[in-house]
């Protein structure tokens, strides 16, 4: 049966890692893989987290399953997070189930979508997160883009996108990122979210927002601007959520899968069949991430501890951009990188050509991927001027 098999490549970032630890470089700076790191380059476990793990190691009576829908305490807390005060709580039209991590909110989303419609269309942009595409074919969907990055001028490509959803029909699914726009780092600000708000409501397609960096782009209120203003106008919509970035929970594998229906009865409907899709790809939720998030969020003093770490994570990534700039600058670079300042979150294109990006690490030991998206974090007060001066060299 295997000897069918062709094989396949490996995913690129992951071969990154592997020559990263391979090189012998001292001064060799990792800007490929997509995770949070302090200024020692360590991505750390939040104190938060670790108080909530000793919590759940003296009071945990048992490790029986905890149903399709994961833990109810989980849900609702990150029900409360993602949408506030909202109408859709109040009215009872929200449904959430805990998931292997965003990225197993975002299958079965996708299979919940591929259920209401078998075959249908979803509209992603260009670019979008690499595993969008893999994980919405493999639910039976069929991904077209829409424009969104304009590389050469480093900006939004705002008119082109409201252009190309103009023409999306009301059975097709509409992808948007929440915040932190991977791998861009180009984000729609509250005027661009209410036009797009605003022609879904118009075309009736079904909003899909993908939310993996919640409070980590201006804040976590402001971060949930368009998802909350969609929820307000629209009468269905599906969210993917994280914990992964914000809790700093990776290997934990922790999300949520969000549906609002118009009532409570299609609510309730959807939810039906969201457990069913649940059941039938890993039957039911691991339970110690959702255990460690709802442990935080239900503490006024964790809460509020989460709250101080989650926002010096920000800042120094925030920090890391105008470092970077500020660093061009003083290495007598003339091109304007102005534009990293601008964006939200963990990426942002350097906007350099594949083969420079292969002349930093060949020459330099700077690793990133072929499009020169590079990942924030790793940048540091210690690396930044090393990096500036090997950018300019290969300027």
């Amino acid at each position: 049966m295997f000897g069918y098999l062709s094989a396949l490549p490996s995913d690129p970032i992951l071969g990154l890692l592997a020559k990263y630890r391979n090189d012998e470089n001292p001064n060799k700076i990792d800007l490929g893989v997509g995770v949070y790191k302090d200024e020692s380059g360590i991505t750390p476990i939040l104190d938060c987290v670790k108080a909530a793990e000793n919590f759940r190691f003296t009071n945990e009576e048992t490790k029986v399953y905890i149903g399709p829908t994961g833990s109810p305490l989980f849900n609702d807390e990150m029900t409360k997070l993602i949408f506030a005060e909202h109408k859709v709580i109040s009215e009872h039209r929200v449904r959430t189930v805990s998931t292997p991590g965003g990225t197993g909110a975002l299958r079965v989303a996708a299979e919940f979508l591929s259920s209401c419609k078998p075959g249908a269309t979803i509209w992603v942009s260009d670019p979008t997160w690499a595993n969008h595409t893999g994980l919405f074919t493999a639910a039976g969907l069929t991904v077209k883009t829409y424009p969104y990055y304009d590389y050469e001028n480093k900006s939004l490509k705002f008119a082109e996108m409201m252009a190309a959803l103009a023409n999306v029909g009301k059975d097709d699914i509409v992808l948007l990122h929440a915040c932190c726009h991977n791998p861009s780092g180009m984000d729609l600000n509250q005027q661009q979210w209410q036009q797009v708000v605003a022609l879904a409501v118009e075309n009736k397609f079904t909003p899909f927002i993908d939310m993996a960096y919640q409070g980590f782009g201006d804040g976590l209120d402001e971060d949930a601007y368009g998802v909350r203003l969609m929820a307000e106008n629209v009468e269905e919509m599906v969210l993917a959520s994280s914990c992964s970035k914000n809790f700093g929970l990776y290997r934990e594998r922790i999300g949520a899968c969000s549906i609002i229906g118009k009532d409570v009865a299609s609510a309730d409907i959807a939810n039906s069949v969201l457990l069913s899709v649940v059941r039938g790809i890993y039957s039911m939720p691991p339970a110690h991430g959702a255990a460690i998030v709802e442990t935080i969020l239900s503490s006024d003093e964790l809460r509020q501890q989460w709250f101080a770490e989650l926002t010096v994570m920000r800042n120094r990534i925030n920090g890391n951009r105008k470092l970077l700039v500020d660093n061009l600058i003083s290495q007598g670079v003339s091109r304007d990188f102005g534009f990293i300042n601008t964006q939200k979150g963990m990426f942002s294109f350097l906007g350099i050509s594949p083969e420079q990006v292969q002349q930093l690490q060949d020459d330099y030991s700077i690793y990133m991927v072929d499009s020169s998206r590079m990942s924030i974090a790793g940048i540091s007060d210690d690396n930044v001027e090393y990096l500036a001066q090997s950018i300019a060299k290969i300027l």
